[in-house]
């Protein structure tokens, strides 16, 4: 019994619950708004491609 006692008090394992906790919320929005992140990213390298040539 004083073993689960220590077990319980410990808070060792918090920070890891933590830490897959909101990388799950992160996967979840990039899941969410994949469509929006692509569109985003092809219009960016496109303006860069686009301004890299006037350089």
């Amino acid at each position: 019994m004083l073993g689960f006692n220590n077990f319980l008090k410990e808070e060792d394992a918090v920070g890891v619950v933590e830490m897959i906790l909101i990388l799950v919320v992160l996967i979840g929005l990039v899941i969410i708004f994949k469509k929006q992140l692509v569109n985003l990213v092809n219009s960016i390298f496109k303006t860069i491609t686009k301004q890299a040539g006037t350089i």
